[in-house]
């Protein structure tokens, strides 16, 4: 009877040091894995036998066995990429996931994300990463719960009409006082004059100048025109006056706030006719009369250039106008026991009743901390994993010589008979 059990405990030891031999393989096969976490093998010895003896009842062994297979989900290193669309996670926070159609949700540290035909942000195997998204009308993180994230398709972004102009400028001092009327079209009826390049309500592109005319000592017109779509002039119109004080600097806008009135601006082309309101920050120095820079709040339509993730896990969609739009913001979920997750491949987790409902919200210091152009590594070490083969080999070793020794015994026992 002993020497059977003997022969069976060298089997429960080829059998255990075997399927741990099977995890290391499987860590070193996921060495080069996006967001692989290891596995380590952990072994209990079986249930022992009772046996009585001349000094009193006494227990033996009868084997190992694997006692559980966790894994080991330490931070991994970081690869710098040249996508804009590759995050990684610094912490314990999981990406979330849903595969189209399906309402379960799925985890993974692997953050190869890219856009996919109809504009999702999607892994390698086309599951829908989950965010929260922006009122793009606000511009202000909307409320509900994590959704897919997409990009309209058409790429395209709507112009803005042109409603503010801050014009930025120093006159000079010294020029001289012009009494002529004012005429766009004549340089000796004005001192000085910008140019603006200003959008109408289809976001079509226009050329507004500024005009300005010394009247007195410390007293300046100003006054505008416009090119409609053809190119033609608006007309030129006086649009106030600006007074300085002894110092150089502004003293009052007549009337203010100084504007082109609404209905003013009319461009020839179906869009809106339009109004301006002009903010002056002049001063009038003895210098050059000179454009320190101009502000306006309009803008053409533009192409969709590029989609971006920031370091707040912000996807940014770029386009050729100079603009950009929050789409929406990855979501994270952390569990207080990973290692209940259930591995459901492709570097996907689910959740079970072992590691308990996750607590999703935002990246952060509590659920992990986003990098934006990196992918974290597997965090598999080789040299571990070695050290770790050579000691199981070791053992397996050990036990087949159990059952060969096991083996000669009995041929001895079988031989008693001869």
């Amino acid at each position: 009877m002993g020497i059977s059990s003997a022969l069976y405990s060298g089997v429960s030891g080829l059998n255990t040091n075997g399927q741990a031999m099977s995890v290391i393989g499987n860590n070193l096969a996921n060495t080069n894995t996006v967001g692989f976490k290891s596995s380590r093998t952990v072994f209990a010895d079986l249930l022992s036998a009772s046996i009585s003896g001349s000094g009193g009842s006494s227990q033996v062994g009868r084997g190992v066995g694997l006692s559980t297979v966790s894994q080991t989900f330490s931070q991994g290193t970081f690869e710098s990429t040249e996508s804009g669309t590759d995050v990684a996670i610094e912490g314990d926070g999981f990406f979330l996931l849903k595969e189209p159609g399906d309402d379960t949700t799925y985890y993974s540290r692997a953050g190869a994300f890219s856009f996919d035909q109809d504009g999702y942000l999607v892994n390698p195997e086309g599951y829908r990463v989950q965010g929260k998204l922006f009122d793009l009308t606000t511009g202000e993180l909307a409320s509900g719960d994590a959704t897919d994230i997409q990009v309209s398709s058409s790429g395209l972004i709507q112009g803005n009409v042109t409603s503010t102009l801050k014009l930025t400028t120093n006159l000079d001092s010294t020029e001289p006082i012009i009494a002529a009327a004012f005429n766009p079209t004549l340089p000796n009826t004005y001192n000085y004059s910008s140019s603006t390049q200003v959008f109408d309500t289809l976001g079509n592109a226009h050329l507004l100048t500024t005009y300005f005319i010394k009247t007195a000592d410390n007293t300046w017109n100003w006054a505008w025109s416009a090119e409609d779509e053809g190119g033609a002039p608006l007309g030129g119109v006086v649009g106030g006056v600006l007074n300085f004080t002894a110092d150089g600097t502004l003293d009052s806008v007549v009337p203010d706030p100084a504007a082109i009135a609404a209905g003013d601006l009319a461009w020839d082309n179906g869009s809106t006719d339009t109004g301006i309101d002009i903010t002056f920050d002049t001063t009038q120095f003895n210098s050059e009369s000179v454009v320190i820079s101009q502000n306006q709040n309009g803008y053409g339509a533009g192409n969709l250039t590029s989609v971006d993730i920031n370091q707040e896990g912000i996807v940014i969609a770029s386009y050729s106008n100079g603009k950009q739009k929050n789409i929406g913001q990855l979501v994270l979920g952390k569990f207080v026991n990973p290692n209940g997750l259930k591995l459901s491949g492709s570097n996907l987790y689910a959740e079970t009743t072992e590691s308990g409902a996750p607590r999703t919200g935002l990246p952060g210091p509590e659920l992990g901390n986003v990098y934006t152009n990196s992918l974290e590594q597997s965090n598999v070490d080789m040299g571990t994993e070695f050290v770790k083969m050579i000691t199981f080999q070791r053992g397996f070793q050990a036990n087949s010589k159990i059952i060969t020794t096991v083996d000669e015994l009995l041929g001895e026992l079988i031989n008693l008979k001869r």
